[in-house]
């Protein structure tokens, strides 16, 4: 076949399709979604000649393998990774011809999480909410790939870019978070939240796209009981039962019961998406802007 259509032959872990996300629908309960690692989904779109809004695959740890059924224009970018075409390697961070039926290989993050892979066209699953993402929470979007699974293909719109490299952030070594407090910080103890800026915690097995959860000193509240659900954010700290806190992602709930101790800066975001479990967690107190 010679339509424009990449087959999954191995689809990893967890791989997604994710574009921009879906903002302004959590009046309706709707999260944003979207790739959690936004500057380097946008990179690889770039490099292929997509437009920003052009949905990407994202993967997690361990990559994945596709067919493409015409020929094709790849970049790979986000986590760093080994890439191969037919078996012989290929560049990561840079445009990739992929012939027709050749098998595209996207190995384990070498560090990082999370990986990127744009062709040129965008897939072009249809849109809901008009958005292509995978929502793993709402279950919007298109499944979570399964090996056989095929994926529809947009067409070019623009010339590749000519790059010898493109310069990516690595994954980070220790993950800084700068918060501004609030809205729910009076919910705790001056102890608890002189706590969450001055201990360190580390990057839970247990996160996910719907939040980063993490390991370290449980934060006390000053009062019992629980709040009326109300609306959450992209990078909201919410403080669970637990006393442990977690930084909602891309794909958080819209309104939470829990309090929210501080809100991370928007910039700091993607490098959450990139660090792995046991990555050292410091939140830095900011003043609001």
């Amino acid at each position: 076949m010679t339509d424009r259509a990449l087959a999954v032959v191995r689809a990893g872990a967890l791989t997604t399709v994710q574009d921009l996300g879906r903002p302004g629908h959590a009046h309706l309960g709707v999260p944003r979604s979207g790739a959690l690692d936004p500057p380097a989904a946008a990179l690889v779109n770039r490099l292929v000649g997509n437009p920003p809004e052009a949905a990407v695959l994202e993967t997690t740890l361990n990559g994945c393998a596709l067919r493409p059924r015409s020929a094709v224009t790849v970049a790979v970018g986000g986590a760093p990774c080994a890439v191969t075409v037919g078996g012989r390697p290929a560049p990561w961070g840079a445009p990739v011809h992929v012939p027709c039926g050749t098998l595209l290989d996207i190995g384990p993050a070498r560090s990082g999480v999370r990986g990127y892979v744009a062709v040129a066209g965008g897939v072009a699953v249809e849109p809901v909410l008009g958005s292509r993402s995978t929502d793993l929470l709402s279950g919007l979007g298109p499944a979570p790939l399964t090996d056989g699974t095929v994926l529809p293909l947009g067409q070019p719109v623009g010339p590749h870019a000519r790059v010898d490299a493109a310069p990516q952030p690595g994954p980070p070594t220790e993950l800084v978070l700068r918060v501004t407090p609030g809205p729910r910080d009076d919910w705790f103890t001056a102890t608890a939240v002189r706590t969450l800026v001055t201990r360190a915690y580390r990057v839970s097995t247990a996160s996910n796209r719907i939040g980063l959860r993490t390991e370290g000193p449980a934060l006390e509240r000053s009062r019992a009981g629980e709040l009326p659900s109300e609306g959450m954010v992209w990078g909201a700290v919410q403080v669970p039962p637990d006393g442990r806190p977690v930084v909602f992602l891309a794909d958080h709930p819209t309104t939470g019961g829990y309090p929210v101790i501080a809100v991370v800066r928007a910039a700091d975001l993607p490098a959450a998406a990139q660090a792995v479990p046991g990555t050292p967690v410091r939140f830095v107190a900011v003043r609001r802007r």
